[in-house]
């Protein structure tokens, strides 16, 4: 029952997916990083039906990549893409990790929030137009890796600061069974994407770990640690880079 819960939880925070309201607590908390990932499941799911639909009803490439591109915003109600963003506004700011903290907290979209949103957007339909339907196999299985690899993160980085998304589901959780978990949940999805496809799971998952490595690094010496905001960041620099990385593959970038 407390794992159903925990599942609720993950579900809740993470996603609009309809589920029943439960009041947060120690039991509940614990494990609801564990089910970070199936929000990527419902996502991936997704993304694999509409590459089924769109090819099958022959719909056009622009509008095809449109709905890939949007897929995501929906599931997750945009959580991820609203730390993008305040992220971008704190590293442009230029500011001290203390101002740059208070930036993540602005509820205040700046001009460079708005810069990369219309970048990340644009960089994102433009690469979807391109991916084919075993790259998007692929991809749909990214949703589940990013995700286990940013509830990792919250797992073992440390926290920026005391309080906030990523603060309250790491002391909430039993971070040890969690981490546990989480990398068991990223190395099954890593071994059926290669199973699938060795080349494109390969670099698939070399590129998602090459991010979050980037990131904790970025984060730990641009804001002492993660937030929640900078897992989300995280979360959509990696799935557009696994993107691109797909689409290298595709045009003939074999290792």
């Amino acid at each position: 029952m407390k794992w159903l819960e925990s599942l609720i939880v993950a579900l809740s925070m993470y996603s609009k997916i309809p589920v029943p309201q439960i009041e947060w607590n120690k039991q509940n908390m614990r494990y609801a990083l564990c089910w970070f990932p199936a929000v990527g499941v419902v996502t991936g799911l997704l993304v694999w039906l509409w590459s089924l639909a769109a090819g099958a009803a022959g719909v056009g490439t622009a509008l095809r990549a449109a709905v890939f591109v949007l897929i995501p915003i929906l599931v997750s109600g945009g959580i991820h893409l609203d730390g993008l963003l305040d992220t971008a506004d704190a590293l442009s700011s230029w500011q001290t990790r203390e101002r740059r903290l208070e930036i993540l907290k602005d509820s205040h979209a700046g001009a460079f929030a708005i810069i990369v949103c219309c970048s990340y957007f644009l960089a994102s339909f433009a690469v979807w137009t391109e991916v084919n339907a075993e790259s998007a196999v692929i991809l749909g299985l990214g949703f589940v890796l990013s995700r286990a690899l940013s509830g990792f993160g919250i797992c073992t980085f440390p926290c920026a600061k005391n309080i906030g998304l990523a603060a309250t589901f790491a002391n909430g959780a039993d971070r040890k069974k969690a981490r546990i978990c989480l990398a068991l949940e990223a190395a099954v999805c890593i071994a059926v994407m290669i199973l699938l496809d060795w080349r494109r799971g390969i670099c698939a998952a070399a590129a998602a770990i090459v991010v979050c490595l980037l990131c904790r690094r970025m984060a730990l010496s641009k804001f002492g640690g993660i937030t929640g905001d900078i897992q989300g960041f995280f979360l959509q620099i990696c799935e557009l880079a696994m993107a691109y990385v797909m689409v290298g593959l595709q045009y003939g970038f074999h290792i």
